[in-house]
């Protein structure tokens, strides 16, 4: 009879135990797409700023390291402050915040208010990545599939850099950039709402997972997350510098503002299926053959990006969005099985740091780089600068097969 009545309570759970996995990967996923977009729309909206306000391609680096900068210096503290307020609650805030961000960018008259705006923005946008990502990491790591679940993840980010910056290029052909950004904003509220519906809170209590005795821990290398994350810093940096400079080497072509949402469009699709397919085939051939294979090809086509007139350009742009976004799926995956024991969140917080930080700073100073030298020497600079990754990640491995 007690035979029974335990497997009746299993038989009871289990739907359970698969709804907060089902729910956490969509909030997850979610939160991802609506931050991603609303951080890579900038890239489309960067000519028509440098254009009303006057500006150098220095300080249109500021402007788009200024969201990366606060996004990356925040995570830290964004973990942290999460084990008293809750994940759900800090996820929640920081996507108001963004959107509230977006709609201050969209009254903007000056060039100080868009700053503040964007860093703002970027405020906000630090809440996201430590914390859905170590929220799927928690769920999936009892019943296996983390690295799967996390491809999903970054595939869903991939989803609104696509779907985003594309649908704002062609709003941008019939209404003002204000009211696009606007939009953006209450994109931003309705998100949030989304998520404070969605998220399971049975995902929040550390006390759960403790009692559970399923829990998951990398072996805690420190030198191989040393190398990881100057890995991940370089391939962030490299392609926030690239995806900077992109638009304005697509005009130089004679692309215009709705050529290049859907140049960019093109190149996020490629990235949304590298980040799910990397993802997968670092899970099969391993991290050090995949990111081989990814960061050599991304060096070629950013070469042949500069060189190539814009039709040539378009076609490969999918291509090139593939290798150039799928590296980091690879890297993410990694970063639970170097965390040290009762470390992941915080591991993960210190690598989204350190690569978004690194993606935060590139455009300023390749930005400064092509005032003197031109975006195309910018470019091929960022291309040469991303083979550092390969020696780097054969020490990632080396660590991993210890």
């Amino acid at each position: 009879m007690n035979d029974l009545k335990t497997a009746s309570t299993f038989q009871d759970s289990a739907p359970t135990e698969a709804s907060v996995r089902r729910r956490s990967l969509i909030a997850a996923c979610s939160a991802h797409a609506v931050h991603d977009g609303l951080t890579d729309v900038i890239y489309v909206l960067l000519p028509i700023w440098q254009a009303q306000f006057s500006i150098s391609y220095a300080m249109v680096g500021l402007l788009r390291g200024s969201y990366s900068g606060m996004m990356a210096g925040f995570q830290l503290l964004a973990s942290r402050m999460a084990r008293r307020w809750g994940r759900e609650r800090m996820l929640i805030g920081g996507t108001a915040l963004a959107g509230i961000a977006y709609l201050i960018a969209g009254q903007a008259g000056s060039l100080a208010v868009l700053l503040i705006a964007l860093l703002l923005g970027g405020l906000g946008a630090s809440t996201q990545h430590p914390l859905a990502s170590s929220i799927v990491a928690d769920t999936y790591e009892a019943g296996g599939g983390v690295k799967e679940a996390l491809s999903q993840y970054n595939f869903a980010g991939d989803i609104g850099k696509t779907l985003i910056p594309g649908l704002v290029g062609l709003l941008l052909v019939v209404v003002s950039w204000q009211a696009s950004v606007t939009l953006m904003g209450l994109l931003g509220l309705a998100a949030a709402g989304l998520l404070w519906w969605l998220i399971p809170t049975r995902i929040e209590p550390a006390s759960d997972k403790k009692k559970a005795g399923k829990t998951i821990t990398g072996n805690g290398s420190a030198s191989g997350l040393r190398a990881l994350l100057l890995t991940g810093t370089l391939d962030s940096a490299v392609r926030m510098g690239f995806l900077t400079f992109l638009p304005f080497l697509l005009k130089s072509k004679g692309a215009g503002t709705a050529g290049i949402g859907l140049a960019l469009s093109l190149l996020f699709v490629g990235g949304a299926f590298g980040k799910l397919f990397c993802g997968y085939l670092g899970a099969r051939i391993g991290m050090m053959k995949t990111v081989w294979l990814t960061e050599s090809a991304t060096s070629l086509l950013i070469v042949l990006a500069v060189w190539l007139p814009l039709v040539g350009m378009m076609a490969m742009l999918p291509l090139l969005g593939l290798a150039l976004n799928g590296t980091s799926s690879v890297l993410y995956g990694v970063v639970p099985e170097l965390a040290a024991a009762g470390k992941r969140e915080q591991t993960f917080a210190l690598f989204y740091t350190g690569t978004i930080g690194g993606g935060a700073l590139a455009p300023i100073l390749f930005g400064r780089l092509g005032d003197v030298a031109g975006i195309p020497f910018a470019a091929i600079t960022l291309a040469t600068i991303l083979l550092f990754t390969l020696p780097l990640s054969w020490w990632v491995q080396k660590a991993l097969d210890e």
